[in-house]
């Protein structure tokens, strides 16, 4: 069999990484961000005279053919008063604006695959369907002993949100999770 070789450079300059983050209008800290190194990495890329290298020189050029993708990946602005994080592990798969007063909910998908996403194909989800989806992430109201649970949660009553907020949503049977930001 063939082995496969890749029109990608080994090296890239300094002016060429600071190109690549010009082109996509990012700071050194944003470019930093995007490509998980440390701004003082970028600076020093930047401006010295030794050859870049390693992953960032193949992701430089995935980036400079689709510049498209750094926005792909960043995450907006909140919408609503509270955003809740999604996660699979430490990877981020939806994040989740709600404002619980005007019953209004606004999803951002970093994921493609639909069984990693909160709303699976769902790109604009209901009310309805956010306090469903918070509600499969904790244990049902039919549970057994749920008053002991709740008690053991420190909680009043069964409210899915009060659950997830206490549990993370975590179930056995996945590594998904949720983080509450108010």
């Amino acid at each position: 069999m063939e082995e496969k070789v890749f029109a990608i450079t080994e090296s890239l300059t300094g002016e060429e990484i600071k190109g690549v983050r010009n082109r996509l209008k990012l700071t050194q800290k944003e470019f930093a961000d995007l490509v998980n190194v440390s701004v003082k990495t970028v600076e020093r890329w930047e401006t010295g005279n030794r050859p870049v290298v390693g992953p960032v020189v193949a992701l430089a050029k995935v980036l400079m053919d689709y510049p498209q993708f750094s926005e792909q990946y960043r995450i907006p602005e909140k919408t609503y008063p509270m955003r809740l994080w999604y996660m699979c592990g430490s990877q981020i798969c939806s994040v989740i604006d709600v404002d619980e007063q005007r019953k209004m909910v606004k999803v951002f998908n970093f994921i493609r695959h639909d069984q990693y996403r909160a709303f699976g194909r769902v790109e604009m989800p209901t009310f309805e369907e956010y306090e469903e989806f918070l509600e499969s992430r904790c244990f049902p109201r039919s549970r057994d002993k749920m008053k002991l649970m709740l008690r053991e949660l420190n909680l009043p009553f069964y409210d899915p949100l009060l659950i997830v907020e206490k549990t993370g949503g975590r179930m056995a049977e996945d590594n998904f999770w949720i983080r509450i930001e108010r």
